[in-house]
């Protein structure tokens, strides 16, 4: 919605990441402990195989279809490939995996 109102893709992301932690660290009168990667931050990351600045869906945790126009094919593309949370280095696409089969095991137990 942020792009739709106008918003480039880069202030769409700081909208949705730093600009929304300076709204809740401020009124305390305190820096946010983030905003970038040095030692001492929350650096909480998503690593996508393209520039989300070029197209914002490659964020998508399952990224988006497109057309190929050399081959006339639709493919998948982008997609949250890894994500690190708290210095945890996490593969995303497995972890989608296991929580789909966890999802699959308590619709099974219903």
């Amino acid at each position: 919605m942020l792009r739709e109102a106008g918003l480039d893709p880069l202030e769409v992301i700081r909208a949705a990441t730093l600009d929304g932690a300076r709204e809740i660290y401020e009124p305390r009168g305190v820096e946010p402990p983030m905003g970038r990667i040095a030692v001492g931050q929350l650096a909480d990351l998503v690593i996508v195989p393209e520039n989300p600045l070029v197209n914002l869906k490659v964020l998508y945790g399952t990224g988006h279809t497109r057309l190929n126009y050399e081959t006339g094919a639709i493919e998948q593309v982008g997609g949250v490939r890894w994500t690190v949370k708290d210095g945890i280095v996490y593969d995303a696409p497995k972890l989608l995996e296991s929580v789909a089969a966890m999802v699959e095991a308590q619709k099974a137990a219903r």
